[in-house]
């Protein structure tokens, strides 16, 4: 058995693609800050005959997220599928005019060393596995600057391009690495992105590996 790894676990988007892939046979193991979260989210994930454990970790602290990715693996299986997709913090989304250098430097390492940290401890599995699939989970202002959001719209293209190049450099090693745009908010009543529409797009990225970046539906105008 292998493991889908979530980075970000929640009750909307995280819970919805955790089923999916533990119901393709996948064991399940979801990192988060809030290990008491953790264990409400993996007890539901059991209600369904879903593998599934939690380990705590914060994506701004590198040798954390290592521990965790690591002890996911050694308890669970190899990692084969990884999804980044943790929420950005409020204090993150400064209009551009108020941003400083400071500013930035909790989004670049929450959309970038934590994406490169969670890469890098999963990729040598992946390798031996002959396979693997890297999924990466953005707003819109990954690929459409936001001046009101400064440093998700700085941070989000950093993240964007370091998928892009993972996405071209792991191809010949059978490691696909796919990038899901989510315009608007999450909603359960959205046709194109509530949870479990949201997990099966994530779950066909996986499977059909089709590209490099999708959207959830267009952006508007």
């Amino acid at each position: 058995m292998t493991t889908y790894a979530l980075i970000g676990a929640g009750p909307g988007l995280g819970l919805a693609t955790a089923r999916r892939f533990g119901a393709a046979g996948h064991s399940v193991a979801l990192i988060s800050r809030n290990s008491e979260h953790l264990d409400q989210l993996c007890a539901e994930l059991e209600r369904d005959n879903i593998t599934a454990r939690g380990f705590t970790a914060d994506v701004l602290d590198a040798a954390s997220l290592t521990t965790a990715l690591d002890a996911a693996a050694s308890a669970l299986g190899p990692v084969e599928v990884l999804q980044y997709s943790p929420v950005p913090r409020a204090d993150f989304m400064k209009p551009v005019l108020d941003t400083t250098a400071p500013d930035l430097d909790a989004p670049l390492a929450f959309s970038v060393t934590g994406p490169i940290t969670a890469v890098n401890a999963v990729l040598p599995g992946m390798r031996a596995l002959g396979r693997g699939t890297l999924l990466f989970v953005n707003g819109s202002s990954a690929v459409r600057p936001n001046p009101r959001v400064a440093g998700t719209s700085i941070a989000f293209a950093a993240e964007s391009a370091y998928a892009a190049m993972l996405h071209d450099a792991l191809a010949p090693e059978n490691i696909h690495a796919a990038q899901l745009i989510i315009p608007g908010g999450i909603r359960p009543d959205s046709e194109h992105s509530s949870p479990d529409v949201l997990a099966e797009r994530l779950y066909a990225a996986h499977t059909e590996r089709d590209g490099f970046r999708h959207y959830a539906e267009p952006l508007p105008e």
